[in-house]
């Protein structure tokens, strides 16, 4: 288990049951940024990751 898989898991834990758009989670990363500026790169990493799960070009 990775470090971070506490924090994920907590996350499912806590709000697992919860429905949210990607509007909103761009607005809870766009927080956090602006709070952890150095934190700005794994954040932009993750988001383009994200957007592009779908992309057959990038299998």
């Amino acid at each position: 288990m990775y470090f971070t898989d506490r924090g994920i898991e907590e996350l499912a834990k806590r709000r697992g049951e919860e429905e949210v758009t990607l509007e909103w989670l761009a607005e809870q990363l766009r927080t956090f940024v602006d709070l952890n500026p150095e934190f700005e790169v794994p954040v932009e990493r993750l988001a383009t990751w994200l957007a592009r799960l779908d992309d057959e070009d990038e299998e």
